[in-house]
C-alpha cells in the first residue's frame, strides 16, 4: 500500500490471506451451504433479497467498459458480463479468479487482473465499476482515498454500483467483533484471521458520499444487504 497507516497495512495483508486461503470454500457463504445453511425460511429470504440485488442492478445496467473490484469467484462478474461490453475483473486472490474463471462463459469478454486494488493502475478509464462485499473491508482512515481512486477509474459522469452487508446480517453473526472496525474470520479448519469489517447503515453512507461530491443513491434490503449507486459529477 501506499498510503495509510502501518496497522491497517497489517490487517489488510493478513485480510488477504485469509481470502486467498478462503477460496475454496467462498461461496458455501454466498449459496448457504455447510456451516452457513440457515434454515429453509432464512435461506428463501436470503435468496429473495439477493433477486432484488439482481434486479437494481440490470436496472442499473452496467454496459461499456465496466471495472469489477475484488471480483472474488465469480458470483457478480457472471451477472456482469450479462450487460457489459468489457469486463475488467480485479482481485489480490489468483485463487478465486481461477474459480472466477470456470463460471463465467468462455465467449464472454472478460479480462482477469491479480493485483492490490490500492495499488493497481489501469490503463483506460471505465464506464461502470461493481463492487461486492468490498466497501466494507476497506479501513476507515482509507475511505477518501478508495473513493478518490474510484473516482479516477471512471470516465466523467461514470458510475458506481456497489453491495454490501447489512448489520446485522449473518456475516456480522459468524464474525467475532474485535471493535475499531476489526473482526476475526474463521475457516472450515478453523483457523483465525483478522479482516476489516464495518458495516455500514445506508443513510450514514449516503452522507459520507454527499461529503465526497459524488451523487449516491444508498438503500438496503429488509435483513441482508445495503447497496447502491454513485455518480460521478
Amino acid at each position: 500500500m501506499t498510503d495509510g497507516s502501518d496497522s491497517a497495512s497489517v490487517i489488510l495483508a493478513e485480510q488477504q490471506t485469509y481470502y486467498r486461503e478462503r477460496a475454496p470454500e467462498y461461496d458455501e457463504y454466498f449459496l448457504r451451504r455447510g456451516r452457513y445453511d440457515d434454515g429453509p425460511e432464512r435461506n428463501r429470504q436470503w435468496f429473495a433479497e439477493v433477486d432484488a440485488i439482481r434486479s437494481a442492478l440490470a436496472a442499473f445496467a452496467p454496459v461499456g467498459e465496466v471495472l469489477e473490484l475484488a471480483a472474488g469467484t465469480g458470483l457478480w462478474t457472471s451477472e456482469l458480463a450479462k450487460y457489459a461490453g468489457h469486463v475488467t475483473a480485479l482481485d489480490g486472490s489468483p485463487e478465486a479468479l481461477a474459480i472466477n474463471r470456470s463460471r463465467v462463459p468462455a465467449t464472454a469478454a472478460i479480462e482477469y487482473v491479480v493485483n492490490d486494488i490500492f495499488r493497481w493502475q489501469p490503463d483506460r478509464a471505465y464506464d461502470a465499476v461493481f463492487f461486492a462485499f468490498w466497501l466494507s473491508h476497506v479501513p476507515t482512515e482509507l475511505f477518501e482515498m478508495f473513493w478518490d481512486r474510484v473516482r479516477s477509474f471512471l470516465r466523467p459522469y461514470g458510475r458506481v454500483f456497489f453491495v454490501d452487508s447489512l448489520h446485522p446480517s449473518t456475516a456480522a453473526l459468524r464474525a467475532t467483533e474485535q471493535g475499531d472496525g476489526v473482526s476475526v474470520r474463521r475457516l472450515n479448519d478453523g483457523r483465525a484471521f483478522r479482516v476489516v469489517k464495518i458495516f455500514y447503515e445506508p443513510a450514514a453512507l449516503q452522507q459520507r458520499l454527499d461529503a465526497l461530491q459524488w451523487r449516491p443513491d444508498v438503500r438496503s434490503t429488509q435483513n441482508y444487504f445495503v447497496y447502491g449507486t454513485a455518480t460521478k459529477p
